[in-house]
């Protein structure tokens, strides 16, 4: 089923699952729409108000959705396979980006949601996709990372994390147990994607905190290595794993400067 821009809300159809929607901004011809993917325990909803400033200071339409197992989608099969982000990648996303049915996109992705961004890019010739947002991505594993995301799994089972979850996802063990099991398995910490960067063939700004807890520089500077297109990159101080939620408004200003740029980048390729 097509999405309803004006409804704002709704549910589509994309990998045999029913998946929860939102959208901002009004959809005009010729403008990209930028489609947020969240991180590994995110949701629609727990993207608060940035979809809403992110359309404001691009003047793009801004749409998310919850995948299987987040917020109010259908729930995920248990346990997730160790390729959960590349499955992701090569599956429901191309039935999202059709249903939105737009011309042309820019992906906008946080931790998980980066990489499930990179993956597609690197992956699938989808010429709708004409840029990157990647912030906090990981393409491979670290053990400051995993070391952090043992520290997640004695949280859920000791405070009170697994109550707070419940307010934005149907099944909060859903949630935290698909991403939190797949990472922690033994076999996971040989995990890395990076070869999909080696096949990017449009421009990427990356963002990270320099304080990210869940990983270092070297996610970023393997991007820069291997990128054949051009790649910004805005490392940001007093930042740990969500730039927007921790520096909103760098955050967005350095968005907003970079989908200008790609909209010169494309009038400039129309006018040539």
């Amino acid at each position: 089923m097509a999405v309803d821009w004006q409804a704002g809300r709704g549910r589509l159809e994309a990998g045999g699952k029913s998946l929860e929607w939102a959208t901002w901004g009004e959809r005009t011809a010729g403008t990209p729409v930028l489609v947020l993917l969240h991180e590994g325990l995110g949701c629609v909803s727990l993207w608060r108000d940035f979809p809403a400033r992110l359309a404001a200071a691009t003047g793009w339409p801004v749409f998310a959705y919850s995948r299987a197992g987040y917020g109010q989608s259908d729930l995920a099969e248990l346990p997730r396979p160790l390729d959960y982000m590349t499955r992701e990648a090569l599956g429901p996303l191309a039935d999202v980006l059709n249903a939105v049915a737009a011309a042309d996109y820019v992906l906008l992705g946080h931790s998980d949601g980066a990489t499930i961004a990179a993956i597609y890019a690197g992956s699938v010739a989808d010429y709708r996709v004409r840029g990157l947002v990647l912030m906090a991505p990981h393409l491979f594993t670290e053990a400051v990372g995993l070391a952090e995301i043992a520290t997640a799994r004695h949280a859920y089972e000791t405070t009170e994390l697994k109550q707070r979850m419940a307010k934005y996802h149907r099944d909060p063990d859903v949630a935290f147990r698909g991403w939190n099991d797949a990472w922690l398995d033994p076999g996971f910490a040989a995990w890395n994607v990076a070869d999909v960067v080696d096949y990017l063939r449009i421009p990427a700004l990356v963002i990270q905190g320099r304080g990210d807890q869940y990983g270092t520089l070297r996610q970023v500077e393997e991007i820069e290595r291997r990128s054949y297109a051009p790649v910004d990159v805005e490392i940001l101080e007093d930042c740990r794993h969500s730039p927007h939620l921790d520096q909103p408004e760098r955050t967005l200003a350095v968005i907003a400067d970079f989908t200008a740029r790609l909209a010169r980048i494309e009038a400039a390729e129309v006018e040539g």
